[in-house]
This record gives structure tokens, C-alpha cells and sequence, in this order.
């Protein structure tokens, strides 16, 4: 049981780490919370479900869910790039209250333009392949769970090698140690900033896409339990910690599952042991599991 619950919750975890992502990368840049995150989220499972529909007639299912990965990889990148543009830059310099008003009603005019113009009801989101389980030491797993597990692998992966291992990266986290001196060496910040929007909103779309398929059904709503515990799994980790958010996605995830499998009525705690999580974290270490503590300079 504990292991199946395990496999679950890696699976229910990686989820959380890449919408988490989004969050811990704007706040590592901007010290910002974009809470319409959620709802970039939701775009990707709306784009892939459209592009879908649209492709599977002309070529095979799997061909076609891919490439509406890609089309909510790309399509909740620029959406996020909007955003970014028009609701955050010319708040930049407001007080951090400011921006944070802002996110929170872009996020409600977004969930609310599709609830008006796609649906106002759950969208099945079909099933693109027979699944296939496997045995491993009493351990059960299917071809879906392992297709998920490792899509999102690949992309924590190579955010992390591009934040580590590019001039690209060495720029972001430059401008995220201190913008104005990155200015000054010549990085031009304002792209920096709209290349994070991007990574992060292309990592969420895909995490739509893939919620989508997991679940089976995606709704206009879809974005705010799993946004609020992937900004959960952000904190646990440490907020503006790349590899933090990623354990504390798959930590948040592998928590929940136990949860749900050995407490009795777990899948009816599962959201307040969530949330009792952050509480704590907040309250005994809110630096997060993998942040440090940083002194104010006076």
C-alpha cells in the first residue's frame, strides 16, 4: 500500500512541481507572487484539448495530444508574456501590494473569459491510448503514470540545465541576485524578466495538458486547488528556489497520496493536510525546506 501510494504520489507530485515552477522562478526574479499563474495553468489544458480535437481525425492520437503539448507549451508561454507586459511591467515600481491586486484580477478575468466563451461545464478530455500496467515488486504502475513521470522529468531537467548551464541561465540568475547591478553589466533586464514569464508559463501549460489527460476531464476552475498547493509545494521547498519547488512539488505530492491511502476518509483530508503544510512552514521555517535565510541590510 505505502509503495503504491508512493508511485501515485510521485506522479500527483511531479504535477505540482511544474506549475510550482512558474511560481518560484517570477518570485525568484520579482519578488512577486503572480496568482494568475492558476489560470495559465488552465490555458495549456484548454489549448491541448482544442488542438487535439482538431488533429486527431488526421493523425494518430498520441501525434496529435503531442503536438497539443506543444501548442499549450507555446500558447501559455506568450500568454504569460502578455501578462507580464501589461499587467506587471508598469506596476514594476509600485509597492509590492500593487502587482499582487493586479495578478489577482488578471486571474479572475481569465477564469471568468472562459467560463463566458469555451464552457461553464467539465470538458471530458479523452483517452488517447489503451493503458497498460505493470507489475513492479508489487508495486502497480500504468503506461499513462509513466508517460507523465517522464515528461515532466525531461522538463525539470532542462530548466534546470538551462538555469545552471546557459548564458541565458547565468543572466536570469543574475537578475534575480540583484537587477539594477545586472543592468549595469549590461543584461538587459526587462527581456530576463519576459523570458521567466515565459519558461514558467510554457512549464504550467504543459502541466494543463497533462492534468488534463491524468484526470480526464479539464474545467474552467481547473487552476485553483492545484495552483494554491503548487504555490504550497513552492513555500515548502523554498520560494525562489528552482530545485526547491521541484522537491516540494514531488515531497507535496507523495504527502498527499499517503494521506489519501492510510488515514481513514483520506482523499476528504488530503487538501487540509495541504494546507496545514503551509501553515507550518510558514510559521516554523519560512525560508522553505531548501531556501536559507537571508538577512536584511540596513
Amino acid at each position: 500500500m505505502i509503495l503504491q501510494q508512493l508511485v501515485n504520489g510521485l506522479t500527483l507530485g511531479s504535477l505540482y512541481a511544474l506549475i510550482a515552477l512558474g511560481y518560484t522562478m517570477v518570485y525568484g526574479v520579482l519578488l512577486m507572487i503572480n496568482f494568475a499563474h492558476s489560470e495559465i495553468f488552465m490555458t495549456g489544458a484548454f489549448v491541448s484539448l482544442f488542438v487535439y480535437s482538431k488533429l486527431s481525425s488526421v493523425v494518430p492520437p498520441v501525434q496529435a495530444f503531442l503536438l497539443g503539448v506543444v501548442a499549450a507549451f507555446l500558447v501559455s508561454a506568450a500568454l504569460a508574456m502578455v501578462l507580464e507586459r501589461l499587467a506587471y511591467r508598469p506596476l514594476r515600481r509600485a509597492s509590492r501590494l500593487t502587482p499582487l491586486i493586479s495578478a489577482i484580477g488578471v486571474s479572475i478575468f481569465l477564469q471568468n473569459a472562459a467560463f463566458l466563451f469555451i464552457s461553464d461545464q467539465s470538458l471530458a478530455y479523452p483517452q488517447l491510448f489503451a493503458i497498460h500496467h505493470f507489475q513492479l515488486g508489487g508495486v502497480e504502475i500504468n503506461s499513462l503514470q509513466c508517460l507523465i513521470l517522464a515528461v515532466a522529468l525531461i522538463l525539470m531537467v532542462g530548466l534546470h540545465l538551462f538555469v545552471n548551464r546557459t548564458r541565458l541561465g547565468t543572466a536570469i540568475r543574475a537578475t534575480a541576485q540583484d537587477a539594477s547591478t545586472a543592468s549595469l553589466m549590461g543584461i538587459p533586464v526587462n527581456g530576463i524578466i519576459a523570458l521567466t514569464f515565459f519558461l514558467g508559463g510554457a512549464l504550467g501549460g504543459v502541466a494543463g495538458a497533462l492534468n488534463g489527460i491524468y484526470y480526464g476531464s479539464i474545467k474552467y476552475n481547473m487552476g485553483f486547488v492545484p495552483g494554491i498547493k503548487a504555490f504550497t509545494a513552492a513555500v515548502l521547498g523554498g520560494i525562489g528556489n528552482i530545485a526547491g519547488a521541484m522537491w516540494g512539488g514531488l515531497i507535496l505530492g507523495v504527502l498527499e497520496s499517503l494521506a489519501a491511502g492510510l488515514i481513514p476518509n483520506g482523499s476528504e483530508w488530503k487538501d487540509v493536510i495541504a494546507f496545514s503544510i503551509l501553515i507550518l512552514i510558514l510559521l516554523f521555517r519560512p525560508e522553505g525546506l531548501f531556501g536559507r535565510h537571508v538577512p536584511d541590510k540596513v
